[in-house]
C-alpha cells in the first residue's frame, strides 16, 4: 500500500477492523489522580466504573509518539493520512500537523473530522478501504472532504454536571438544566460542541434526534448511521431495534463514548449519527 491510514482512540474502532484494513493508531490518556493511562488500555466498564468515585483528566498524545509512528510507517509507505477528532475540543489535529513536519522520507497529510467518536471511525474505514484500493492520499482526502456534506451527528447528555465541570456550563445554568430535567441536544459546529435544542426529557431528546435522521434519509439514498452510548448497552440496543422499524432505509451499527470523551459528557449520554453511504 502507497498510502498508510493512522487515527486516534477516540474513533473507538475495534482491534479487529484496525487489524482487517491496516489502521494504525495512536492513543489519547486518561488520567486520574496521579496515574495515566491510555485510553486503548481501558475498557468502557473500568473507566466508567473509576469515574463515579473520581473526576478524571484527559490529554492529546505526546508529539513523540507521533513522530515515532510516522517514522515507522515510513519505511513501507511514501503518504500517511492521519484523521483525528475535532480540532475545536483537543490539540491531537494540531499534534499531527507538527509531527508531519518534523519527519522526513514520508508525507503526512492530517485530515480534522470537526468532530469525533464512531464519525471519526466512518471516515477513518472510508480512507483504509481506499487506500486498500490503491488510491493516493489526494484522491482520499478529497472523498472525505465530500464525506463532510452529509455527515450529522447528535448527542445528549444524561447529567449536567460533566458538561459544566468542563467549562460547557456555568454552575447555575447546569443546577437549573437539572432542576428542569433538561436534555440539551448538542452537535459540532464551527469544530466546537454547542447547543443545538433544549428538550425537557431524555425520551423526547431521543425522539428529536430520530426526526433529524429521517428528515435527512428521506431522500432516497442510502445512509449509514451508528448509535453511540455511554455505558448504556442495552438502551443502545433497544433504541437500535426501533430505528430500524422507524428508518429501514438505513443501515445501524452500535458503537460507545469511550474515555476520553465520556469525561467530557458523562455516563448516560447517548448520541446518533449518520452519513450517505
Amino acid at each position: 500500500m502507497k498510502t498508510a491510514i493512522v487515527t486516534d482512540s477516540t474513533s473507538y474502532l475495534s482491534e479487529e477492523t484496525r487489524k482487517a484494513l491496516n489502521i494504525h493508531m495512536i492513543s489519547l490518556e486518561v488520567t486520574f489522580g496521579n496515574k495515566s493511562f491510555k485510553e486503548a488500555e481501558m475498557t468502557e466498564e473500568e473507566f466508567y466504573q473509576k469515574a463515579k468515585v473520581e473526576f478524571p483528566k484527559t490529554s492529546q498524545p505526546p508529539l513523540g509518539e507521533f513522530t515515532t509512528l510516522y517514522d515507522k510507517l515510513s519505511a513501507d509507505h511514501k503518504e500517511i493520512v492521519s484523521i483525528h477528532l475535532s480540532s475545536g475540543i483537543s490539540g491531537t489535529y494540531a499534534g499531527s500537523k507538527q509531527a508531519a513536519e518534523m519527519v522526513e522520507n514520508v508525507k503526512v497529510y492530517s485530515f480534522d473530522t470537526e468532530l469525533t467518536c464512531a464519525l471519526q471511525g466512518f471516515y477513518t474505514v472510508k480512507a483504509a478501504k481506499m487506500a486498500e484500493e490503491g488510491a493516493d492520499a489526494q484522491t482520499i482526502l478529497a472523498e472525505l472532504d465530500e464525506m463532510k456534506t452529509s455527515l450529522r451527528a447528535y448527542f445528549m447528555v444524561e447529567d449536567l454536571k460533566h458538561l459544566q465541570r468542563g467549562g460547557r456550563l456555568s454552575s447555575a445554568q447546569a443546577l437549573v438544566g437539572g432542576m428542569l430535567q433538561i436534555k440539551p441536544i448538542l452537535h459540532f459546529q464551527q469544530k466546537v460542541i454547542i447547543p443545538f435544542e433544549k428538550i425537557r426529557t431524555r425520551k423526547k431528546a431521543m425522539n428529536r434526534i430520530v426526526d433529524l435522521l429521517k428528515e435527512d434519509s428521506k431522500d432516497g439514498h442510502e445512509w449509514q448511521a451508528t448509535i453511540i452510548h455511554a455505558n448504556r448497552p442495552e438502551e443502545a440496543k433497544q433504541w437500535k431495534a426501533e430505528l430500524e422499524i422507524a428508518c429501514p432505509e438505513v443501515d445501524f451499527e452500535i458503537s460507545y463514548f469511550g474515555p476520553v470523551i465520556g469525561t467530557h459528557l458523562g455516563e448516560g449520554a447517548m448520541g446518533l449519527g449518520w452519513v450517505k453511504k
